[in-house]
C-alpha cells in the first residue's frame, strides 16, 4: 500500500478513535489491517518497530545524558505469592557460607515471568491472531522447542534509544490511578503538552499509572482483572508516532479492556499488527521522581534481554539515564 494512502488511513482511524471512544471487535479487526507494519521492513523482518532505532537515533539518545544519573525501571522480583503474583520468583541457594561449594556461594533462579508481577519484555511471538503473528508468521512456528521466528534473540544487541515517561497520575494530580482507570489518546496529548516533549520515531514510551505506588499504599490486588491502562483507541496514536516500543508499570492494556470479545487489544494490535515489543510491569516510581526533580521527561533508555533461543520474551532490568 502506498505510504500516502496508509497515512490517510491512520489519520482517519486516529480521528475516529478520538471522536468515538467506542471500540468494537470489528474495529480491532479492521485496525489489524489498516495499522499493519507487515512487510514494511521486508517480508522476513523479525524486529518490527525496533528497526526505527537507527544508529543516528542511538547517537541522539546518548546525547541526552547530561547528569550521568541512572535509575532502574525494574521492580524487585516478587518472591511471595500474592493476588497479583501467581508465579513467585524462585531463588534457591545451592551453596552458602555454612555449606560452601569449595570457596563459592551459589544459587539458582527460576521464574515464569509473563503475567503481572515481574518486569519483562514481550517479544513478537508472544501472541496470536487468526493463526498468525507479526509479519504473517504462522503460530505453528512456536513449538515445544520454542519460537523458530520472532524470538527474543532478535533483540540480543539490546535496546538503546530515547525513553519518554508519560506520568498520567501527575497529569491528573493524583498519586496513582485507581484500577480500571482508562487512559485515552487525549491524555497522551495532554501529557506531551504539559511535559514539553513529543514522542517520535524510534522512541520508547513508558506509561506510568502508579501501580506500584498504589500497591505499596493499599496492598496487592487482582490486577489481571482490573488495571489502569491504555484504551484501544490509543493504538492509532502509537502508530502515528512510530514509537519503537511501549512500556508501563502494568501490562499497558486497561482491564477490563472495554472491547467485547478482545481481552487485551493493546497487546494484540501492538505486538502483531505494529510489530512493537512491550515492556511489562516496569517500576516507574523512581524514574518519575527523578524526572519531576529535573522537570525533564526524556532520557536515554537501555535494556538487554536474555538471549534465550526460542524465547517469547525475557525478564530484564531497563535503565534510564539522565
Amino acid at each position: 500500500m502506498p505510504r500516502a494512502i496508509l497515512a490517510l488511513l491512520i489519520a482517519s482511524s486516529f480521528l475516529v478513535a478520538r471522536q468515538n471512544r467506542t471500540v468494537t471487535r470489528e474495529t480491532v479487526d479492521r485496525w489489524m489491517k489498516e495499522l499493519s507494519n507487515w512487510g514494511r521492513w521486508g517480508k522476513d523482518d523479525q524486529m518490527g518497530t525496533v528497526n526505527l532505532i537507527t544508529p543516528a537515533k542511538r547517537k541522539q539518545a546518548a546525547a541526552l545524558v547530561k547528569d550521568g544519573v541512572s535509575v532502574s525501571l525494574a521492580h524487585d522480583m516478587l518472591v511471595e505469592k500474592a493476588p497479583d503474583n501467581g508465579s513467585p520468583f524462585g531463588h534457591v541457594m545451592l551453596a552458602t557460607g555454612a555449606r560452601p561449594m569449595g570457596q563459592f556461594s551459589m544459587d539458582e533462579y527460576r521464574v515464569s515471568y509473563h503475567g503481572f508481577a515481574h518486569t519483562h519484555m514481550d517479544s513478537l511471538c508472544h501472541i496470536f491472531y487468526q493463526g498468525r503473528m507479526y509479519n504473517g508468521v504462522r503460530q505453528e512456528s512456536v513449538t515445544e522447542e520454542g519460537a523458530r521466528k520472532l524470538a527474543v534473540t532478535n533483540f540480543k544487541n539490546g535496546i538503546f534509544t530515547r525513553g519518554i515517561l508519560m506520568d498520567i497520575p501527575r497529569l491528573k494530580g493524583v498519586p496513582y490511578l485507581e484500577p480500571g482507570t482508562v487512559i485515552y489518546p487525549e491524555d497522551l496529548d495532554a501529557w506531551e503538552k504539559k511535559a514539553g516533549v513529543k514522542a517520535g520515531a524510534g522512541d520508547v514510551i513508558f506509561i506510568r499509572t502508579g501501580r506500584w505506588a498504589r500497591r505499596a499504599a493499599k496492598g496487592p490486588w487482582d490486577i489481571a482483572n482490573k488495571a489502569a491502562g491504555l484504551h484501544a483507541s490509543s493504538v492509532p496514536w502509537l502508530k502515528a508516532r512510530d514509537v519503537a516500543m511501549i512500556g508501563s508499570d502494568a501490562a499497558s492494556d486497561v482491564l477490563p479492556s472495554g472491547v467485547p470479545g478482545v481481552a487485551q487489544p493493546i497487546h494484540q494490535l501492538v505486538l502483531i499488527a505494529l510489530g512493537t515489543p512491550i515492556f511489562d510491569n516496569c517500576d516507574l516510581e523512581a524514574v518519575g521522581a527523578e524526572a519531576a526533580k529535573r522537570n525533564r521527561w526524556e532520557f536515554l533508555v537501555s535494556a538487554s534481554p536474555i538471549p534465550a533461543p526460542g524465547g517469547t520474551g525475557s525478564p530484564l532490568n531497563p535503565i534510564a539515564t539522565f
